[in-house]
């Protein structure tokens, strides 16, 4: 897989900058002429046959999720695909223009969130229902456990599809 820092992607004109961020995300702030393609509704034949033969540069938040959809795209056998190093965090701090819509809570910050919420609701339960609640906060540092090492995180998956991150 390859990667593009953000001073190159913002020089090569020609490529097909697409943001792979949940539609929330993409409202707070984005690159003005990126395409908003979630990373969990990605379809690789339909982006390349959008890009024409063009280079396609890939944006998340900070570049985890443009690697993974850059990874996809190269499986489904699309070569001319790269990942923006650092993200739309990188774009910003480089200095290039954003457009800046209404402020929402970022995917990342809602899995810890919600992730938080479920331990403590476990703990409370397990003292005051019944024992085996305590179950449920194991089961959420098992996930969190599995998303650190796999940095697959089905949480995270999950609360993008909610209707609030899908406008």
């Amino acid at each position: 897989m390859t990667t593009i820092s953000v001073q190159e992607a913002n020089e090569q004109c020609n490529a097909l900058l697409v943001d792979v961020r949940t539609p929330a995300e993409y409202e707070d702030v984005h690159v003005e002429g990126t395409l908003l393609h979630p990373l969990t509704d990605l379809q690789p034949a339909k982006l390349a046959e959008t890009a024409a033969g063009r280079p396609i540069h890939i944006l998340c938040r900070s570049g985890r999720r443009a690697q993974q959809a850059a990874t996809k795209m190269s499986e489904a056998g699309i070569s001319n695909v790269a990942a923006i190093e650092g993200g739309i965090d990188a774009w910003i701090a480089a200095g290039f223009p954003v457009v800046r819509g209404r402020k929402t809570l970022s995917l990342e910050r809602q899995v810890r969130i919600a992730a938080g919420l479920l331990v403590v609701t476990g703990v409370l339960l397990g003292f005051l229902v019944h024992p085996g609640c305590f179950a449920l906060s194991a089961f959420v540092g098992c996930g969190l456990i599995f998303a650190g090492i796999t940095d697959w995180c089905g949480m995270g998956m999950l609360l993008a599809r909610m209707p609030w991150n899908t406008r």
